[in-house]
């Protein structure tokens, strides 16, 4: 076995990457996206509480805005939480948890963690805190596609609304929505190609809007898997409302988002 695959052989485990900088100004509360309460606790907690959930960490790395103190110690709380648990259960494995600054754009938050991430894993998952409420199980068919060899997986849904395509304000074309899927988060990824696809990309490429597009940009294939409906992205004041409903009616409505 030659050197190269030697060391990919013995490197192992995920990494997942907490994209939490986004200032959340659609949203309209004056305060970053990830502090916004919903049922009483911050987006970034919900989103924390369905990584650890899903079990699929080895992990996790958390992008902050510059000087947060309140999310600095949402991380840290996490961290202490997962370490208690590791000291109670002798057979769990440890969950490495910490934070990070971003950057100007969401590249560049997602470059800041990947590079904070342990060079040991093999699989990183990058997951937007704003999709406060996607179940662990989305992040265990994410990771499960991604070990078993797909270079880049995302999760999707099939587009139920017709799409136009809109040049001013003429419709130019209507897509056939049967081949048309929205993409969600945790987007996953074998950890050697997304940190090769990043080192030779501008973080301020305007074209990007996510890893699963720098990887296409740079010929790689991307992969789907189902994703789930409570993965929605709050960006607006109209989802949250529909957040806390969830939260709200989740035994009537039989789900819950971090089982």
């Amino acid at each position: 076995m030659s050197d190269k695959n030697s060391q990919h052989s013995s490197r192992a485990g995920v990494g997942v990457v907490v994209v939490a900088a986004g200032s959340g100004q659609r949203l309209g509360q004056g305060i970053p996206k990830a502090r916004v309460l919903c049922g009483g606790r911050t987006l970034l907690e919900h989103s924390l509480d369905a990584v650890l959930a899903s079990g699929v960490a080895t992990a996790v790395v958390v992008v902050l805005p510059a000087g947060d103190a309140v999310l600095s110690s949402v991380v840290a709380r996490a961290a202490a939480q997962a370490a208690a648990h590791t000291a109670e259960d002798a057979a769990g494995a440890v969950v490495e948890i910490m934070e990070v600054t971003g950057g100007a754009t969401r590249t560049a938050s997602v470059r800041a963690g990947l590079d904070a991430l342990p060079p040991s894993v093999a699989v990183v998952l990058v997951h937007d805190a704003a999709r406060a409420l996607t179940p662990p199980a989305v992040f265990q068919r994410v990771a499960a596609a991604v070990a078993a060899g797909a270079p880049a997986v995302v999760p999707v849904l099939p587009v139920v609304d017709t799409v136009k395509v809109v040049v001013g304000d003429v419709v130019t074309a209507t897509p056939d929505r049967a081949s048309l899927r929205a993409v969600q988060t945790p987007q996953g990824f074998d950890a050697d190609a997304l940190r090769a696809v990043h080192a030779s990309s501008h973080a301020e490429d305007p074209a990007v809007t996510d890893d699963a597009r720098l990887m296409e940009v740079h010929g790689r294939a991307v992969h789907v898997v189902e994703g789930d409906a409570l993965a929605f992205k709050v960006t607006t004041p109209l989802d949250l409302v529909i957040a806390e409903a969830v939260l709200a009616q989740a035994p009537v409505l039989g789900v819950s988002p971090t089982t």
